[in-house]
């Protein structure tokens, strides 16, 4: 026992040290911010956001690049593939660190093994709206209707395999209901049509929403999250709305670093962006597009990972969603 711990002390005390070194250190150069997405949109505002308060506190640039295409997978893989060393962490969101991993058949890089998690950032829900001649006001009553009427309700999304297509998926699989997925390309030709009526329902972001649903040209029945959205705070949740306890199908956001990354640079990382989420202008940011802010340890954000990877497994497999290649 005694040449036990006297070799595990050899073997300990320096990489101790030199975990305590690298935290002490680091960063001594510019971080590499990769954003999957194209300039302009709501990933990539909120990573600037996150950016320009973080390198305040990490005492380093934070340079933003965005590495778009092939549904997230370019910018992603980009950062999978990258040196562990904390100069290169991905603002990932549940497309490209759960879905994607059963909607494609091969994708190059596997989003458990292959990232560090570092931090949770927030969540937005979607909302459930209909056309206004659809002869229901409540989701319930509209669940009602679709089981009288199996195969001739249609729902709109903004493509297959994007986050409102499988919430809707997921409504049906839980509401046991038989509605036609149409989907489109974009969020803005499938509001379109709800508005004009060539399809009874869609699911969307719930901000951008909202304007639609003040005049009167859509009819929200509920918000897709676990709670009610400060932004809309009648609407009620599926889970409410519908009875259908345990539904939840909002958009998250997180950061990670590739995999190997050492912890001590991950807990400076997790602990930096916390500090940046408790910032009252990051906070209002958020809170403006309906937001509900997390933070916490890389452990509970590798937990959110892990369940939502098998939660929209089972989703897809039941839809039989499968893309071949990457668009």
């Amino acid at each position: 026992m005694g040449l036990f711990r006297w070799l595990c002390a050899g073997v300990l005390t320096p990489v101790f040290l030199a975990g305590t070194a690298i935290a002490q250190t680091y960063p001594v150069k510019p971080i590499r911010y990769v954003v999957p997405f194209p300039p302009g949109g709501g990933n990539d505002i909120l990573a600037r956001e996150i950016g320009q308060h973080l390198q305040v506190f990490l005492g380093k640039a934070v340079v933003v690049e965005n590495k778009s295409g092939a549904s997230t997978i370019i910018g992603t893989d980009f950062v999978a593939k990258a040196a562990p060393d904390g100069y290169t962490i991905l603002m990932g969101n549940n497309s490209a660190l759960a879905i994607n991993a059963s909607l494609f058949e091969k994708l190059p890089y596997d989003p458990i093994r292959d990232f560090a998690p570092v931090t949770l950032l927030a969540s937005v829900p979607f909302v459930i709206l209909v056309h206004p001649a659809v002869p229901a006001r409540t989701l319930a009553e509209f669940i009602e209707l679709a089981r009288a009427r199996p195969g001739q309700l249609y729902f709109a999304s903004a493509g297959v395999g994007i986050s409102t297509h499988l919430a809707g998926e997921l409504l049906k699989t839980m509401a046991k209901i038989d509605i036609v997925h149409i989907p489109y390309k974009g969020a803005g030709p499938a509001l379109t049509d709800t508005i004009g009526g060539q399809v009874q329902m869609t699911v969307n972001n719930l901000v951008s929403s909202i304007p639609h649903m003040k005049a009167g040209r859509l009819r929200g029945l509920a918000v897709t999250g676990t709670a009610r959205s400060s932004a809309m705070p009648d609407l009620p949740t599926v889970d409410e709305a519908g009875h259908l306890k345990g539904y939840e199908a909002s958009a998250w956001y997180g950061i990670v670093a590739p995999a190997k990354t050492p912890r001590e640079i991950v807990n400076r990382l997790n602990a930096e962006v916390n500090r940046t989420l408790n910032i009252p202008q990051v906070r209002d940011r958020l809170n403006a597009d309906g937001a509900t802010i997390f933070g916490g340890t890389p452990e509970e954000f590798g937990r959110v990972i892990r369940a939502d990877v098998q939660k929209w497994a089972d989703v897809i497999k039941q839809a039989n969603i499968k893309l071949e290649k990457f668009e």
